[in-house]
């Protein structure tokens, strides 16, 4: 139990800082740390991620960051999805479970990797001088 309580304040805080979705953190904690099956680690990250929602919702909303209108409507249409996702996990294998999970984590993964060396390759880095030898040229 005192594995659950570390991993859950360590994602907590993760989700908190970079503000990726828990269950992008738990589920993975839950069936490698915990044993859990695919299926028992995607449903209790869902209850798990209820709190962290609620919490970091409510703090970025005193900093002005929440957007209301977008997340209730990305909410409502996100419950509807997920009682079909729900329906889906309970009659997929747990191996096709596994690797659709891994399939997505890769996906985002590639995808932030790519902004990143976009803004990169289109950021003005300024030339560095380089040091001239004070020796007299001859």
């Amino acid at each position: 139990m005192i594995v659950a309580v570390v991993m859950g304040g360590a994602a907590g805080l993760v989700s908190g800082l970079l503000g990726v979705g828990g269950g992008i953190l738990f589920v993975p904690a839950l069936t490698l740390v915990l044993g859990l099956s695919q299926v028992r680690a995607e449903a209790t990250s869902l209850l798990a991620i209820i709190p962290v929602a609620l919490v970091g919702a409510w703090r970025q909303h005193r900093y002005g960051n929440v957007d209301l209108r977008a997340g209730t409507v990305v909410g409502a249409l996100s419950a509807v999805g997920v009682l079909a996702g729900v329906a889906l996990a309970n009659v997929l294998p747990q191996r096709a479970l596994e690797l659709a999970f891994a399939a997505l984590a890769l996906f985002v993964a590639s995808r932030f990797l790519r902004r990143y060396f976009t803004a990169r390759g289109q950021a003005e880095v300024p030339e560095i001088p380089t040091p001239r030898s004070s020796a007299p040229e001859s």
